[in-house]
């Protein structure tokens, strides 16, 4: 059973539990495996929330002055993994680290992000219930 906070009142729901929602703030072990070298090695990752998932792919975006909009996929591909990696054999996941790696390890790493652009999770307008 979940509370909801209605105009500063408390509220029972019986049908709806918002926990079920919730990201897990556990990091989570990772077994990475490069392919063309045969390596392998373990991080720690933890799950991006939406709205901060939201937040990186805002930063990633430029309007220019003719209303143009251009997607840095490079930059939302940094800025998530930085977010994401906590614990590595390289230590931290720095810019630098991600600017100094092959395409075999950030390729693999990539893998790691979610889609910028990923329509799993859309509700069909016809879907949403109207009041």
């Amino acid at each position: 059973m979940t509370t909801n906070y209605v105009e500063g009142e408390a509220e029972q729901s019986k049908g709806f539990d918002f926990g079920n929602y919730q990201i897990d703030t556990t990091p989570k072990s990772q077994e990475i495996h490069i392919p063309d070298t045969g390596d392998s090695f373990t991080i720690q990752v933890k799950d991006l929330s939406w709205a901060r998932r939201n937040q990186i792919l805002s930063q990633s975006i430029k309007i220019d002055a003719e209303g143009s909009t251009t997607f840095n996929g490079d930059v939302y591909v940094r800025a998530c993994l930085k977010e994401m990696i906590v614990e590595a054999p390289w230590g931290r996941t720095t810019e630098q680290f991600l600017l100094s790696i092959d395409a075999r390890l950030g390729g693999v790493l990539e893998d790691l992000v979610p889609k910028a652009f990923d329509q799993t999770g859309t509700v069909a307008a016809d879907a949403v219930k109207k009041e």
